[in-house]
């Protein structure tokens, strides 16, 4: 939100009033730290202590590296909750070191510190490494302030405070080249500096400037990361209302964030999964392929089985199968019921399918919605399990189902019933939950069971219950590292419920755009796996573009075919091209490649879970901080730490890409190209610039496996390349559990031993 017309004039119907100096430095209450008072004009005579407002900014030590910045006006305002679940596995102790020095009080968490300056009538705050006098970003005159609108003409109008709105605001400094990431799955440009972003979840699909899954943390190009700690609306102008700062703003009282320091990415991960939390762990038959009987397409139990003998037949391995909406009767989503018109024996069907190896597990999609033709709309209402008007009202309204209600999880009851629901599912053979939608939650005229709670904070925060709900569920019932979700909407701490997919894009090459960028700006918000609907959700995509995001998608840490209108089947899609560029085969050697890559892939994604990194899409900048460039890449990615991954978006096959410095080897020919530079190459479907990053040791299932689930320690392939001394791989097993690592030493690779039946060593480069 703008408050300001230029650089020089106040936004029209807008007053601001800013933190002029820093009058008094006390203690915190937590003795922690130190708390500011800030007088809104600079304190000349005693007289100028009356008739005037104060900021106070608390500046507390959170953890190593890690300081919160809390800034208030009136302090008696009344802080409803939600509020975000911080430090889930506990707070780490850490030292908050207050010291003076000529420059003016410091406090110190760790390696990270802040000065306030001792000059004064000045206000000047600077964060920088502990011991260091280069800063990260400071707090300057007229950045942090409130503002009321309308304007009042005289403080007495502000006796009622009904009829105006008040803000906080801060501005941190932008430095000259310094770009802005993350904030969430955002599908625009992936530097966010000059851009206005709204942290509110919206359904607006993949081409707007709205996302399902608003992140409230930012990650700096200068070794830095900031998360705003609240779930209500926040707006951020990000170099667009003054160039060099980023404000931030929310309507209300009070004002905090976290500043977090690495300096390199993988540390400010690191520590933002310490505050918020990390991803739990995936099963590994989650990590192949998925299948949808796709959106509004016409579908029952035949045209799943064919589906799947379709896919048998064609040598394409499918680990999941995935029901979308019409499994339930139209207008009565969710009431968990199979449609028995067309699938009149779910268990049974399921249970055979299952038997005959033709996929391993189910997944079924629901939403937290209710329509009211549903026969359990009236009980689900009598009792108090949907969210109401102030009135008293059940909330309804006719977007999405008619009359549709949606249930409320801050009533224990309501989710004693929502999780019935889900164990009756689980009876009939469903392993996993595609929990779609709850972005749409009304913030006006409403009333919660828990009536503590703000309704404007539940409005992104449903998306943390929601999902925490179902996986719990499913931990409940099939084990803590078996719950798989299949989620859309998303908010801070949301990545500990894993795992989420892009939505809804179109069935193009700038929406395969679109989704990588989104893909990469969720992973530097804290996301450690991620899907995209393959070929597209809208729209019938030309052979030559599902092609494309077959690649893409068999090379995401999860792989689904899904669509809206039509299918998502290979021979579908091109009248059954059976040539070896044609969908089928394509889909088919994409689909193995990943089986061969699961020793690789399932290795990293244990220390993704404990290091708070992305699998994929993972940001080139995080394994490449150092080179400008990397901060600039958002039509490429690494998978994991060693595969870099260029998606081909042209009909014809040419890429551009970049590689980083060092001599990188392609995966598919063993070429090998040097960096840093820029690359132009040409690709039948069947390859895309795959390169293998210089020292590595890469484990790979023997050649023509196809298996999603094996025993990733025997009969594979380790390639060595360019692997000098330091280079290593963990192997894992099939549950995640560490077996060893191979190790280069004085030359050779040690740890041989862990390696079982037919495994070779191949050295790709020396």
């Amino acid at each position: 939100m703008k408050f300001r017309d230029g650089q020089w004039l106040v936004a029209e119907g807008v007053r601001v009033q800013y933190a002029d100096e820093v009058y008094r430095i006390t203690p915190t209450r937590s003795g922690k730290g130190i708390s500011l008072l800030c007088p809104m004009r600079k304190i000349m005579t005693r007289g100028d202590t009356l008739n005037l407002g104060t900021l106070s900014v608390d500046i507390e030590a959170a953890i190593d590296g890690v300081i919160s910045v809390e800034t208030t006006h009136w302090q008696g305002a009344v802080c409803r909750g939600p509020d975000f679940d911080l430090f889930p596995n506990g707070q780490p102790e850490v030292e908050a070191k207050i010291t003076k020095n000529e420059n003016g009080t410091i406090l110190s968490a760790g390696s990270l510190s802040a000065t306030v300056s001792s000059k004064p009538h000045e206000f000047d705050i600077s964060f920088h490494p502990t011991g260091s006098k280069k800063p990260l970003t400071t707090l300057l005159n007229r950045s942090v302030g409130l503002a009321y609108t309308p304007a009042p003409s005289t403080p007495m109008q502000l006796a009622d405070m009904r009829n105006f709105k008040h803000y906080i605001f801060t501005q941190t400094t932008l430095s000259v080249g310094e770009s802005v990431h993350g904030l969430g799955e955002r599908f625009g440009p992936f530097n966010k500096v000059g851009q206005k972003v709204t942290l509110w979840n919206a359904d607006g699909g993949t081409s707007s400037d709205q996302a399902y899954k608003n992140i409230s943390f930012w990650m700096s190009s200068r070794g830095y990361g900031v998360f705003i700690n609240t779930p209500e609306r926040v707006e951020l102008e990000i170099g667009s209302e003054r160039c060099c700062r980023v404000q931030t703003s929310v309507e209300g009282q009070r004002l905090r964030w976290f500043i977090i320091y690495g300096p390199s990415p993988r540390e400010i991960l690191g520590k933002y999964s310490i505050l918020t939390g990390a991803s739990g762990r995936l099963p590994s038959w989650s990590f192949g392929l998925w299948l949808s009987t796709s959106f509004t397409t016409s579908y029952d139990e035949e045209t799943v089985n064919s589906f799947l003998s379709g896919m048998k037949a064609r040598d394409i391995p499918v680990e999941v199968f995935h029901f979308d909406c019409f499994w339930l009767k139209a207008f009565q989503w969710c009431d968990f019921e199979f449609d028995e018109d067309m699938f009149p024996d779910p268990k049974g069907q399921i249970t055979r399918l299952k038997a005959d190896g033709i996929i391993k597990k189910v997944c079924v999609w629901t939403n937290p919605y209710l329509g009211q033709a549903s026969p359990v709309f009236a009980e689900a209402a009598a009792k108090g399990y949907l969210l109401k008007r102030k009135n008293g009202d059940v909330f309804q309204w006719d977007l999405w189902q008619t009359g549709m209600g949606i249930v409320d999880f801050t009533n224990p009851d309501a989710c004693a019933w929502f999780v019935r629901c889900l164990e009756r599912l689980f009876d009939t053979g469903v392993d996993s939950i595609k929990t779609d939608f709850g972005e749409r939650i009304p913030s006006e005229d409403v009333q919660w069971f828990d009536t503590s709670v703000d309704p404007k904070k539940m409005h992104n925060y449903y998306a943390f219950i929601y999902n925490k709900l179902v996986y719990e569920t499913l931990q409940k019932r099939f084990g803590a590292n078996e719950a798989v979700l299949f989620a859309r909407t998303a908010t801070a701490g949301t990545q500990r419920f894993p795992l989420t997919w892009g939505g809804d894009c179109e069935s193009t090459p700038e929406a395969m755009a679109e989704s990588l960028r989104g893909g990469l700006s969720l992973g530097l918000s804290g996301f450690a796996f991620w899907s995209v609907d393959i070929g597209g959700f809208e729209g019938h995509p030309p052979p030559w573009i599902y092609k494309r995001w077959v690649a893409f998608g068999l090379l995401c840490s999860h792989s689904r075919l899904h669509g809206s209108n039509s299918y998502r089947v290979p021979w579908t899609v091109d009248n059954d091209d059976q040539s070896e560029e044609g969908c089928s085969a394509t889909l088919r050697k994409w689909t193995h490649l990943k089986s061969r890559l699961m020793p690789y892939l399932f290795s990293q994604a244990q220390e993704c879970v404990k290091s708070g990194l992305p699998l994929s899409l993972r940001a080139m900048c995080i394994e490449f901080p150092d080179d400008p460039t990397a901060w600039t890449l958002d039509r490429q990615f690494m998978l994991g730490d060693s595969l870099l991954v260029a998606p081909v978006f042209e009909e014809d096959g040419t890429v551009q890409f970049y590689l980083p410095k060092g001599r990188w080897t392609s995966f598919f020919t063993g070429e090998t190209k040097s960096g840093p530079d820029w690359f132009t190459e040409t690709h039948a479907f069947g390859t895309l610039p795959l390169y293998v990053r210089p020292n590595t040791l890469l484990v790979l299932g023997k050649e023509g496996e196809k298996r999603t689930v094996y025993d990733y320690a025997t009969d594979v392939e380790v390639r060595s390349y360019s692997a000098s001394e330091g280079a290593r791989a963990v192997l894992v097993d099939s549950d995640g559990k560490t077996l060893g690592a191979l190790k280069v030493k004085n030359g050779e690779v040690t740890g041989k031993q862990l390696l079982k039946g037919n495994s070779v060593i191949t050295v790709v480069r020396e």
